[in-house]
Protein backbone atom coordinates (compact mmCIF):
# COMPACT_ATOMS: atom_id res chain seq x y z
CA UNK A 1 0.00 0.00 0.00
CA UNK A 2 3.39 2.31 0.97
CA UNK A 3 4.00 1.28 -2.88
CA UNK A 4 0.82 2.83 -4.28
CA UNK A 5 1.23 5.95 -2.64
CA UNK A 6 4.50 7.01 -3.07
CA UNK A 7 3.16 9.55 -5.59
CA UNK A 8 1.08 12.07 -3.23
CA UNK A 9 -0.88 12.99 -6.52
CA UNK A 10 -2.58 9.22 -7.18
CA UNK A 11 -5.52 9.11 -8.20
CA UNK A 12 -9.12 7.82 -6.42
CA UNK A 13 -9.30 4.42 -8.46
CA UNK A 14 -5.41 3.17 -7.38
CA UNK A 15 -6.45 4.07 -3.39
CA UNK A 16 -9.90 2.31 -4.28
CA UNK A 17 -8.46 -0.89 -6.11
CA UNK A 18 -5.24 -1.23 -3.28
CA UNK A 19 -8.18 -1.46 -0.54
CA UNK A 20 -10.07 -3.87 -3.09
CA UNK A 21 -6.63 -6.06 -2.56
CA UNK A 22 -5.90 -6.46 0.78
CA UNK A 23 -6.48 -9.63 2.14
CA UNK A 24 -7.64 -8.36 5.65
CA UNK A 25 -10.95 -7.00 4.30
CA UNK A 26 -13.82 -8.66 3.30
CA UNK A 27 -14.76 -7.82 0.11
CA UNK A 28 -17.31 -5.16 -0.52
CA UNK A 29 -20.37 -5.34 -1.67
CA UNK A 30 -20.92 -1.84 -3.30
CA UNK A 31 -18.11 0.70 -4.13
CA UNK A 32 -19.38 3.50 -1.03
CA UNK A 33 -18.54 0.65 1.22
CA UNK A 34 -15.13 0.15 -0.39
CA UNK A 35 -14.66 4.01 0.53
CA UNK A 36 -15.95 3.29 4.39
CA UNK A 37 -13.16 3.75 7.15
CA UNK A 38 -12.28 -0.12 8.28
CA UNK A 39 -13.07 -0.53 11.76
CA UNK A 40 -10.43 -0.49 14.90
CA UNK A 41 -9.67 -3.42 16.22
CA UNK A 42 -10.84 -4.27 20.17
CA UNK A 43 -7.15 -4.18 22.60
CA UNK A 44 -6.12 -6.98 23.65
CA UNK A 45 -7.22 -8.42 26.88
CA UNK A 46 -6.31 -7.30 30.14
CA UNK A 47 -3.24 -9.94 31.52
CA UNK A 48 -4.68 -11.96 34.57
CA UNK A 49 -1.12 -11.94 36.02
CA UNK A 50 -1.41 -7.93 36.51
CA UNK A 51 -4.94 -8.29 38.15
CA UNK A 52 -2.75 -10.84 40.69
CA UNK A 53 -3.44 -9.42 44.52
CA UNK A 54 0.42 -9.93 44.79
CA UNK A 55 1.39 -8.03 42.08
CA UNK A 56 -1.36 -5.10 43.32
CA UNK A 57 0.07 -5.03 46.55
CA UNK A 58 3.73 -5.15 44.95
CA UNK A 59 2.44 -2.04 42.87
CA UNK A 60 1.07 -0.36 46.19
CA UNK A 61 4.17 -0.56 48.32
CA UNK A 62 6.88 1.25 45.67
CA UNK A 63 3.90 3.76 45.66
CA UNK A 64 4.24 4.22 49.13
CA UNK A 65 8.22 3.83 49.05
CA UNK A 66 8.79 6.56 46.46
CA UNK A 67 6.24 9.02 47.76
CA UNK A 68 8.30 8.50 51.44
CA UNK A 69 11.65 8.85 49.57
CA UNK A 70 10.14 12.09 48.37
CA UNK A 71 8.82 13.40 51.61
CA UNK A 72 12.50 12.28 53.30
CA UNK A 73 13.83 14.06 50.87
CA UNK A 74 11.99 17.29 51.03
CA UNK A 75 12.75 17.18 54.79
CA UNK A 76 16.28 16.83 54.81
CA UNK A 77 16.34 19.24 52.72
CA UNK A 78 14.12 21.74 54.45
CA UNK A 79 15.82 20.23 58.05
CA UNK A 80 19.34 21.35 56.48
CA UNK A 81 18.18 24.56 55.78
CA UNK A 82 17.13 25.00 59.11
CA UNK A 83 20.11 24.03 60.91
CA UNK A 84 22.59 26.46 58.90
CA UNK A 85 19.93 29.21 59.19
CA UNK A 86 21.26 32.25 61.21
CA UNK A 87 19.93 32.14 64.38
CA UNK A 88 17.38 34.78 66.22
CA UNK A 89 19.98 35.80 69.15
CA UNK A 90 20.96 39.19 68.82
CA UNK A 91 24.43 38.89 70.86
CA UNK A 92 26.92 36.86 71.45
CA UNK A 93 27.11 34.66 74.93
CA UNK A 94 28.84 31.93 76.48
CA UNK A 95 27.49 27.94 77.27
CA UNK A 96 29.70 26.11 79.88
CA UNK A 97 29.61 22.41 79.08
CA UNK A 98 29.87 20.15 81.49
CA UNK A 99 31.86 17.08 81.27
CA UNK A 100 29.92 14.01 80.35
CA UNK A 101 26.85 15.71 78.78
CA UNK A 102 25.71 14.05 76.42
CA UNK A 103 24.04 15.42 72.74
CA UNK A 104 20.53 15.64 74.09
CA UNK A 105 21.47 17.07 77.37
CA UNK A 106 23.43 19.85 75.56
CA UNK A 107 20.53 20.81 73.06
CA UNK A 108 18.26 20.98 75.85
CA UNK A 109 20.60 23.63 77.70
CA UNK A 110 21.49 25.32 74.32
CA UNK A 111 17.42 25.55 73.70
CA UNK A 112 16.91 26.67 76.77
CA UNK A 113 19.29 29.14 76.99
CA UNK A 114 18.42 30.65 73.64
CA UNK A 115 21.16 29.64 71.30
CA UNK A 116 18.54 27.23 69.24
CA UNK A 117 14.52 27.09 68.55
CA UNK A 118 14.77 23.50 68.11
CA UNK A 119 16.59 20.98 70.13
CA UNK A 120 15.32 17.82 68.30
CA UNK A 121 16.05 19.41 65.12
CA UNK A 122 19.95 20.21 66.58
CA UNK A 123 20.28 16.42 67.80
CA UNK A 124 19.25 15.78 64.22
CA UNK A 125 22.03 18.18 62.64
CA UNK A 126 25.02 16.92 64.79
CA UNK A 127 23.59 12.94 64.45
CA UNK A 128 23.64 13.03 60.64
CA UNK A 129 27.01 15.13 60.56
CA UNK A 130 28.53 11.63 62.45
CA UNK A 131 29.34 14.43 65.54
CA UNK A 132 27.29 13.02 68.30
CA UNK A 133 30.76 11.74 69.96
CA UNK A 134 33.02 14.94 69.01
CA UNK A 135 30.98 17.44 71.08
CA UNK A 136 33.59 18.67 74.37
CA UNK A 137 33.24 20.13 77.70
CA UNK A 138 34.30 23.53 77.90
CA UNK A 139 33.13 26.92 77.98
CA UNK A 140 31.95 28.70 74.86
CA UNK A 141 31.51 32.28 73.26
CA UNK A 142 28.22 31.61 70.84
CA UNK A 143 28.59 34.40 68.33
CA UNK A 144 25.30 36.78 67.47
CA UNK A 145 23.03 35.06 64.71
CA UNK A 146 25.28 31.92 65.12
CA UNK A 147 23.28 28.97 63.38
CA UNK A 148 23.14 25.90 64.44
CA UNK A 149 26.15 24.25 62.53
CA UNK A 150 28.23 27.06 63.76
CA UNK A 151 26.87 26.39 67.22
CA UNK A 152 27.83 22.43 66.77
CA UNK A 153 31.59 23.20 65.11
CA UNK A 154 32.44 25.47 68.16
CA UNK A 155 31.50 23.08 70.34
CA UNK A 156 33.35 20.18 68.57
CA UNK A 157 36.75 21.92 68.04
CA UNK A 158 37.34 22.12 71.67
CA UNK A 159 38.17 25.95 71.61
CA UNK A 160 36.57 27.40 74.94
CA UNK A 161 37.11 30.72 75.80
CA UNK A 162 40.57 31.73 76.78
CA UNK A 163 41.19 33.62 80.43
CA UNK A 164 44.85 34.62 81.04
CA UNK A 165 46.80 35.23 84.12
CA UNK A 166 50.56 36.88 83.99
CA UNK A 167 53.30 35.88 86.23
CA UNK A 168 55.84 39.39 86.35
CA UNK A 169 59.43 38.74 85.94
CA UNK A 170 61.22 38.63 89.44
CA UNK A 171 58.19 37.29 91.22
CA UNK A 172 59.11 34.92 93.85
CA UNK A 173 57.83 31.68 93.74
CA UNK A 174 55.30 31.86 97.07
CA UNK A 175 54.06 35.62 94.95
CA UNK A 176 53.24 33.08 91.78
CA UNK A 177 51.43 30.14 94.00
CA UNK A 178 49.75 33.42 95.50
CA UNK A 179 48.35 34.85 92.18
CA UNK A 180 47.44 31.26 90.76
CA UNK A 181 45.25 30.40 94.09
CA UNK A 182 43.51 33.67 93.79
CA UNK A 183 42.43 33.53 90.48
CA UNK A 184 38.54 32.95 90.35
CA UNK A 185 38.51 30.44 87.07
CA UNK A 186 40.77 28.33 88.02
CA UNK A 187 39.83 24.88 89.91
CA UNK A 188 41.54 22.74 91.92
CA UNK A 189 43.13 22.61 95.62
CA UNK A 190 45.54 25.46 96.19
CA UNK A 191 49.01 24.95 94.94
CA UNK A 192 51.91 24.99 97.32
CA UNK A 193 55.17 27.31 95.98
CA UNK A 194 57.06 25.63 93.43
CA UNK A 195 60.66 25.36 93.79
CA UNK A 196 62.00 29.23 93.72
CA UNK A 197 63.01 30.26 90.20
CA UNK A 198 61.40 26.70 89.02
CA UNK A 199 58.54 28.78 86.57
CA UNK A 200 58.94 31.21 83.82
CA UNK A 201 57.44 34.84 83.71
CA UNK A 202 54.73 34.85 81.07
CA UNK A 203 51.19 35.34 80.32
CA UNK A 204 49.42 32.05 80.13
CA UNK A 205 46.70 31.09 78.72
CA UNK A 206 43.98 28.86 79.95
CA UNK A 207 40.31 27.95 79.66
CA UNK A 208 37.62 26.98 82.88
CA UNK A 209 37.71 24.28 84.15
CA UNK A 210 41.96 23.99 84.27
CA UNK A 211 43.24 23.52 87.78
CA UNK A 212 45.91 25.52 89.33
CA UNK A 213 48.40 22.76 89.40
CA UNK A 214 48.63 21.98 85.86
CA UNK A 215 49.17 25.38 85.72
CA UNK A 216 51.48 25.49 87.31
CA UNK A 217 53.35 22.46 85.99
CA UNK A 218 53.11 24.23 82.65
CA UNK A 219 55.05 27.11 83.73
CA UNK A 220 58.08 25.08 84.71
CA UNK A 221 58.04 22.85 81.50
CA UNK A 222 58.31 26.19 79.54
CA UNK A 223 61.15 27.37 81.87
CA UNK A 224 62.61 23.71 81.31
CA UNK A 225 62.15 24.24 77.83
CA UNK A 226 64.00 27.50 77.38
CA UNK A 227 66.51 26.97 79.75
CA UNK A 228 67.84 24.23 77.86
CA UNK A 229 67.94 26.46 74.66
CA UNK A 230 69.42 28.87 76.50
CA UNK A 231 72.14 26.92 77.62
CA UNK A 232 72.96 25.31 75.13
CA UNK A 233 73.83 28.70 73.55
CA UNK A 234 75.50 30.31 76.62
CA UNK A 235 79.32 31.91 76.34
CA UNK A 236 82.25 28.90 76.69
CA UNK A 237 83.89 30.91 79.55
CA UNK A 238 81.11 31.76 81.83
CA UNK A 239 82.14 31.03 85.59
CA UNK A 240 79.09 29.10 85.98
CA UNK A 241 79.48 25.57 86.74
CA UNK A 242 75.74 24.07 86.21
CA UNK A 243 72.53 25.64 84.70
CA UNK A 244 70.91 25.99 88.26
CA UNK A 245 73.57 29.09 89.09
CA UNK A 246 72.88 30.26 85.59
CA UNK A 247 69.30 30.41 87.35
CA UNK A 248 70.67 31.68 90.66
CA UNK A 249 72.10 34.53 88.71
CA UNK A 250 69.66 35.51 86.66
CA UNK A 251 67.16 35.87 89.69
CA UNK A 252 69.69 38.16 91.13
CA UNK A 253 70.51 40.27 87.52
CA UNK A 254 66.13 40.68 87.05
CA UNK A 255 66.08 42.28 90.59
CA UNK A 256 68.68 45.08 89.87
CA UNK A 257 67.24 46.03 86.95
CA UNK A 258 64.43 46.56 84.98
CA UNK A 259 65.55 47.78 81.86
CA UNK A 260 65.95 45.73 78.91
CA UNK A 261 69.42 47.25 77.42
CA UNK A 262 70.96 46.98 80.88
CA UNK A 263 70.39 43.49 81.59
CA UNK A 264 73.44 42.14 79.75
CA UNK A 265 75.61 44.94 81.20
CA UNK A 266 74.68 44.22 84.85
CA UNK A 267 75.37 40.55 84.34
CA UNK A 268 78.49 41.65 83.38
CA UNK A 269 79.44 43.21 86.62
CA UNK A 270 78.19 40.19 88.67
CA UNK A 271 80.34 37.92 85.89
CA UNK A 272 83.24 39.99 85.92
CA UNK A 273 82.94 39.75 89.77
CA UNK A 274 83.09 36.32 90.03
CA UNK A 275 85.60 35.49 87.86
CA UNK A 276 88.11 38.01 90.69
CA UNK A 277 86.52 36.03 93.67
CA UNK A 278 84.80 39.56 94.78
CA UNK A 279 81.23 39.76 97.07
CA UNK A 280 78.54 40.30 95.00
CA UNK A 281 77.15 42.47 97.20
CA UNK A 282 73.74 42.87 95.63
CA UNK A 283 70.89 44.58 98.20
CA UNK A 284 68.18 42.45 96.79
CA UNK A 285 70.15 39.16 98.29
CA UNK A 286 69.69 40.41 101.34
CA UNK A 287 65.90 41.60 100.74
CA UNK A 288 65.34 37.58 100.21
CA UNK A 289 67.69 37.09 103.06
CA UNK A 290 65.68 38.76 105.28
CA UNK A 291 61.56 37.85 104.03
CA UNK A 292 62.46 35.08 101.81
CA UNK A 293 59.77 34.50 99.59
CA UNK A 294 56.71 36.32 100.47
CA UNK A 295 59.07 39.63 99.73
CA UNK A 296 59.64 43.03 101.27
CA UNK A 297 56.96 45.14 102.96
CA UNK A 298 55.97 48.10 101.00
CA UNK A 299 57.15 50.42 103.51
CA UNK A 300 60.38 48.88 104.43
CA UNK A 301 63.70 50.29 103.97
CA UNK A 302 67.04 48.59 104.15
CA UNK A 303 69.14 49.51 106.69
CA UNK A 304 73.02 49.04 107.51
CA UNK A 305 72.21 46.67 109.99
CA UNK A 306 70.87 44.41 106.96
CA UNK A 307 73.56 44.78 104.85
CA UNK A 308 75.28 43.14 107.85
CA UNK A 309 72.84 40.46 108.61
CA UNK A 310 74.22 36.92 108.75
CA UNK A 311 72.06 34.95 106.33
CA UNK A 312 72.91 32.75 103.70
CA UNK A 313 71.90 34.91 100.66
CA UNK A 314 73.53 38.02 102.14
CA UNK A 315 76.11 38.75 99.20
CA UNK A 316 77.76 41.36 101.60
CA UNK A 317 78.67 38.57 103.73
CA UNK A 318 79.28 35.06 101.91
CA UNK A 319 81.42 35.07 98.66
CA UNK A 320 80.15 33.82 95.69
CA UNK A 321 76.51 32.45 94.66
CA UNK A 322 73.91 32.17 97.23
CA UNK A 323 72.36 28.47 98.12
CA UNK A 324 69.49 29.40 95.46
CA UNK A 325 67.54 31.90 93.17
CA UNK A 326 66.01 34.93 95.29
CA UNK A 327 62.84 35.09 92.86
CA UNK A 328 61.96 34.15 88.98
CA UNK A 329 64.34 35.69 86.54
CA UNK A 330 62.92 36.06 82.78
CA UNK A 331 63.68 34.98 79.55
CA UNK A 332 65.75 38.17 78.76
CA UNK A 333 67.71 38.14 82.10
CA UNK A 334 68.55 33.70 81.58
CA UNK A 335 69.89 35.40 78.09
CA UNK A 336 71.51 38.09 79.30
CA UNK A 337 73.55 35.86 82.14
CA UNK A 338 74.56 33.40 79.40
CA UNK A 339 76.10 36.08 77.51
CA UNK A 340 76.70 38.61 79.18
CA UNK A 341 78.45 41.94 77.52
CA UNK A 342 82.15 42.06 77.18
CA UNK A 343 82.83 44.63 79.54
CA UNK A 344 85.76 45.41 82.52
CA UNK A 345 83.24 46.97 84.51
CA UNK A 346 83.16 46.01 88.17
CA UNK A 347 80.60 48.68 89.92
CA UNK A 348 77.38 50.37 88.96
CA UNK A 349 74.98 52.63 90.67
CA UNK A 350 71.16 54.41 90.53
CA UNK A 351 71.58 57.45 88.08
CA UNK A 352 68.54 58.71 89.90
CA UNK A 353 66.45 57.85 86.30
CA UNK A 354 65.74 54.54 87.04
CA UNK A 355 68.85 53.79 85.48
CA UNK A 356 72.38 53.45 86.14
CA UNK A 357 76.20 54.24 85.48
CA UNK A 358 78.52 52.03 85.42
CA UNK A 359 82.42 51.45 86.18
CA UNK A 360 85.17 49.82 85.82
CA UNK A 361 87.79 51.32 88.91
CA UNK A 362 86.56 52.02 92.83
CA UNK A 363 87.16 56.07 91.89
CA UNK A 364 85.26 56.10 89.39
CA UNK A 365 83.01 54.44 91.33
CA UNK A 366 82.94 56.69 94.23
CA UNK A 367 82.23 59.55 91.94
CA UNK A 368 79.19 57.76 90.34
CA UNK A 369 77.69 57.43 93.90
CA UNK A 370 78.66 61.42 95.09
CA UNK A 371 76.16 62.33 91.57
CA UNK A 372 73.45 59.98 93.29
CA UNK A 373 73.46 60.93 96.16
CA UNK A 374 73.37 64.64 95.48
CA UNK A 375 70.52 63.78 92.92
CA UNK A 376 68.85 61.71 95.84
CA UNK A 377 69.33 63.74 98.63
CA UNK A 378 70.14 60.59 100.13
CA UNK A 379 73.07 60.29 102.43
CA UNK A 380 72.28 57.02 104.39
CA UNK A 381 71.61 53.59 103.11
CA UNK A 382 69.94 53.62 99.01
CA UNK A 383 65.80 53.65 99.03
CA UNK A 384 65.15 50.08 98.83
CA UNK A 385 62.98 50.69 96.28
CA UNK A 386 65.36 51.67 94.14
CA UNK A 387 67.58 49.06 92.07
CA UNK A 388 70.81 49.04 94.15
CA UNK A 389 74.38 48.56 92.93
CA UNK A 390 76.36 46.07 94.49
CA UNK A 391 79.39 47.83 96.40
CA UNK A 392 77.62 51.04 96.78
CA UNK A 393 73.81 50.97 98.41
CA UNK A 394 75.33 51.58 102.08
CA UNK A 395 75.99 55.59 102.47
CA UNK A 396 79.97 54.80 103.09
CA UNK A 397 81.04 52.98 100.27
CA UNK A 398 83.02 49.70 101.46
CA UNK A 399 86.85 49.96 100.91
CA UNK A 400 88.15 48.54 97.38
CA UNK A 401 87.85 44.80 97.43
CA UNK A 402 91.44 43.15 97.70
CA UNK A 403 92.06 40.94 94.52
CA UNK A 404 92.47 37.22 94.77
CA UNK A 405 96.81 36.64 94.63
CA UNK A 406 96.22 35.64 90.98
CA UNK A 407 93.57 37.55 89.50
CA UNK A 408 91.69 36.36 86.44
CA UNK A 409 91.67 38.93 83.78
CA UNK A 410 88.49 40.53 83.01
CA UNK A 411 86.83 40.03 79.73
CA UNK A 412 87.27 42.10 77.35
Amino acid sequence: MSELRRDPFGSDADALSARLAAPSRAAPKSPNEALQPEPVPPPPPRSQAVRHPLVVFLNFALTVVIVAMVAVGAAFFLGKMQFERRGSLDQAGSITIEPGKGLTAIADQLQKDGFINSKWLFVAGVWLSSEENGLKAGEYLIPARASMREIMDTIVSGKGILYSITVPEGLTSQQVADRVNADPVLVGDPVDPPAEGSVLPETYKFTRGDTRQNLVVRMQRERDRVLADIWKRKAPDLPLASVDQLVILASIVEKETALADERSRVAAVFINRLRLNMKLQSDPTVIYGLFGGKGKPQDYSISKNDLDSNTPYNTYVISGLPPGPIGNPGRASLEAVANPSRTRELFFVADGTGGHVFAETYEEHLRNVARWRQVSGQTGPAAADQPADPAASSGNPPPPPTPPPKPVKPAQ
